[in-house]
């Protein structure tokens, strides 16, 4: 139970930027409520990797044990819900939530994550996080050796080849349609032996999101254990822009080095703010925002 409904920070997110931001806030005294939803953008991922001292564990775990440890801070308070506004009241930001519970806190942090936005390809969002991969330091090693795929093109297509073949010699390029490599581009991949297949999918076959063979539209066939991909993605929580919050040309939040949006008092961390999506990197930015927003606060009061 909420016992007030004033707060120095509240936290919008609860995954692992929003309770390592939440932790240093709590040590430093300072009283905080996060703010959740349960629906972080890796739940889909089996296992996280290249964290120290969580390699191999799932992501829910690390999670759940982050938020058992940060809630020994008697300062800090946790409740699952969805905020559906914000407003800046003077010195104060007001939040109401999906529950119509209002809350009023002196600085905000938003750890709201990314939403992939997954392509109208039949097999493709089964697999993803699983099979279908985003990032070769979290996943690469454990599909290493084997029969891999890109989906991409042009210059996107060509630099994330060539980055996957440090982690298997049996790689192919899908371009889903006519190359737009350019002849340099091709002779180059072609050199490393990296296949190009130009053929358009028309569905992936797959087996509770573990990736057997890409099916093309003229009938044919390539099994592969995983392709690597990028997708386009928009802000998970858009409150931060209706509070006035600039976004990068790439569609982050524009922070500066101290976690600061553009809007005084508003601080974001986490995936979205940065296209470096890893569980240690989230942790990273949260601790940092922590304890930027802990000083501001002594600013403001001393």
């Amino acid at each position: 139970m909420i016992e007030t409904n004033h707060f120095d920070v509240i936290v919008i997110g609860g995954s692992y930027a929003g309770l390592s931001a939440s932790m240093a806030l709590g040590r430093s005294l300072r009283s905080v409520l996060i703010i959740d939803s349960g629906k972080p953008c890796n739940r889909t991922a089996p296992h996280s990797h290249n964290f120290i001292t969580q390699d191999g564990e799932t992501p829910a775990a690390i999670a759940q044990k982050a938020k058992d440890q940060v809630l020994v801070y008697p300062s800090i308070q946790f409740v699952a819900d969805t905020v559906q506004s914000a407003q800046k009241e003077g010195n104060l930001f007001r939040i109401k939530t999906e529950a119509n519970v209002e809350f009023t806190a002196t600085k905000l942090l938003f750890a709201t994550g990314i939403r992939d936005l997954m392509p109208d390809l039949p097999g493709f969002a089964d697999c993803w996080g699983i099979s279908i991969l985003h990032c070769p330091y979290c996943h690469g090693y454990e599909v290493n050796g084997t029969a891999l795929g890109i989906l991409g093109n042009g210059e996107m297509g060509f630099e994330f080849a060539k980055l996957i073949s440090q982690w298997t010699p049996h790689l192919t390029l899908f371009t889903n349609g006519p190359s737009t490599l350019s002849a340099e581009q091709t002779q180059k991949l072609l050199q490393h032996h990296i296949a190009i297949i130009e053929d358009e999918f028309d569905h992936l076959e797959q087996t509770d999101g573990k990736l057997e063979q890409v099916i093309f539209k003229n009938g044919s066939k390539q099994a592969v254990s995983a392709i690597f991909a990028r997708v386009p993605f928009q802000q998970h929580c858009t409150i931060p822009q209706e509070l006035g919050c600039e976004l990068t040309e790439n569609g982050y939040l524009k922070i500066d080095h101290f976690n600061q949006t553009t809007v005084a008092g508003v601080y974001a961390a986490g995936d979205n703010t940065s296209p470096m999506r890893a569980v240690s990197e989230a942790t990273a930015a949260g601790t940092k925002a922590g304890a930027s927003i802990n000083k501001e606060l002594i600013q403001d009061s001393f």
